[in-house]
């Protein structure tokens, strides 16, 4: 346990654990339940760390690189999540709920644009020592109320969804307590994560009659799958790979059927944003509220097993470059890749990428991306008599007294988070478009605070290192 695992007071029932703690009992906890209720995402972990493994035995680089920037720790431990909530209340308390774990709604994201009637944050950890010791992150949407078509379906949804509660009252109270006092002990914090783990779980009874659940079903697969039950069961859980490329052609040997096409940028030598790919959803069986005697049965299919491999992150000069690119190349296919055009898809993808610089110096220099700096050992004979600032550092990397490290994508893509919905729904779906225009105040007014800006968040980062090696150069 680290220094910041607790916070010392005299008094030991008030001797609060780190979020950090809290954080990683969770994510432990909640990935030992996925695996319980999901086995096929067991089998994709044994792959995930198999495939880690040979590719950190193979490059020393990537393995020097990862310890470098303080990720390698993390890697066998990487998880996100994802979730959907169905009213304002939900989001909110969700919001409290995470916060008890040290994680904070980081940008928004309007999935409605590619056919999803929802908008969305991230919840993570913001510190870079916080993400390093429990990199766990939720994707957490909200379903857009406002894009239901049907007057009378919106009404019923509303209807059902201010009659559940998805959170317990020990949950509940300990949030509270955690307000109030600022943490909570470790058998308060024990108790919060099994309590809080209720939210998560899936259950196979449905809180509506077959009849509603199909008229759900046809406004929309996720609308179903948001409506239809008790909570917000955890729908997928990510595991992290440094070859993405290498687990889709291998999940097959191992069945798990993996979906068509990866989501995100092509193959690289120097892997920019987020690569994610699924195994397919998994149909399970489902007891409907029925009117006559026992419950009907039925089935539904929401629930998956996802992978992610993350690359550097880009400044919004880059992020216009790579929408441009993924704009293009979808535009010249017709859209959203297909099972039929992947092979095409893919083949154009890297074509339309190879103008986007596939070198860590060339990104840096172009201010493409985000990077760590760090001081070398030269910097025992600069020059005593100058003061160095930023204006100095290309200078300073070109003469080898500074050097650069990639700053790891912390969040998400919206095209991709849509992508990955949209082939684990099996209908027409992912061809829905909606007219709702993005409404990021209204999300944040259901959340209760605003979402942290992503692109500030890392400038942030980068300047903080930046300024550490300037403070050293110039002691």
């Amino acid at each position: 346990m680290s220094s910041k695992d607790t916070i010392k007071n005299l008094d030991t029932s008030k001797t609060f654990v780190s979020p950090e703690y809290i954080r990683n009992r969770f994510s432990t906890i909640m990935s030992d339940m996925y695996k319980n209720e999901v086995p096929l995402y067991g089998e994709l972990l044994d792959l995930v760390h198999d495939i880690n493994e040979e590719v950190l035995s193979k490059s020393r680089e990537i393995k020097e690189q990862l310890a470098h920037t303080g990720e390698i720790t993390r890697l066998n431990m990487e998880r996100h999540g994802a979730i959907r909530l169905g009213k304002p209340y939900e989001l909110f308390t969700m919001r409290r709920l995470f916060k008890v774990m040290g994680m904070y709604p980081v940008g928004y994201y309007d999935l409605a644009t590619a056919g999803v009637p929802v908008h969305s944050t991230a919840f993570r950890a913001i510190e870079n020592t916080a993400l390093n010791q429990a990199p766990f992150r939720v994707f957490t949407s909200l379903l857009r109320l406002d894009l239901i078509d049907d007057d009378k379906l919106r009404n019923n949804v509303e209807t059902i969804l201010e009659n559940r509660q998805i959170f317990t009252e020990k949950a509940l109270e300990l949030i509270d307590k955690s307000e109030k006092e600022g943490g909570l002990n470790k058998e308060d914090a024990e108790i919060f994560v099994q309590e809080a783990l209720e939210t998560f779980r899936w259950h196979d009874t449905a809180t509506v009659d077959h009849e509603m659940y199909e008229a759900l079903l046809n406004q929309h697969r996720l609308i179903a799958d948001v409506v239809a039950f008790k909570g917000p069961h955890i729908n997928h859980l990510t595991p992290r790979t440094l070859d993405i490329d290498k687990v889709q052609s291998s999940m097959e040997a191992r069945n798990i059927p993996p979906k068509d096409n990866i989501e995100g940028p092509p193959t690289r030598k120097c892997p920019i944003l987020l690569r994610q790919t699924s195994f397919k959803a998994l149909t399970e069986n489902v007891t409907f509220k029925y009117n006559y005697g026992n419950g009907k049965m039925g089935e539904h299919k929401a629930r998956f097993g996802e992978i992610e491999q993350r690359g550097v992150a880009l400044t919004q000069k880059g992020l216009d470059l790579y929408n441009e690119l993924l704009g293009k190349t979808r535009k010249a296919i017709g859209g959203s890749p297909t099972a039929e055009n992947a092979s095409e898809y893919n083949q154009l993808l890297a074509e339309n990428f190879t103008v986007f610089p596939d070198n860590y110096q060339e990104l840096q220099s172009k201010e493409l991306a985000y990077f760590h700096y760090f001081t070398t050992d030269k910097v025992k004979n600069i020059l005593k008599d100058k003061v160095y600032t930023k204006a100095d550092v290309n200078q300073l990397l070109e003469n080898g007294y500074l050097t650069i490290e990639p700053m790891v994508y912390e969040d998400f893509l919206p095209v991709s988070a849509a992508g990955i919905f949209a082939s684990n729904l099996g209908t027409d779906d992912a061809k829905r478009k909606y007219e709702g225009t993005s409404n990021q105040s209204l999300f944040e007014k259901d959340l209760g605070e605003p979402v942290y800006k992503l692109i500030k968040w890392y400038e942030d980062m980068q300047e903080e290192t930046i300024q550490k090696c300037l403070a050293e150069l110039n002691a």
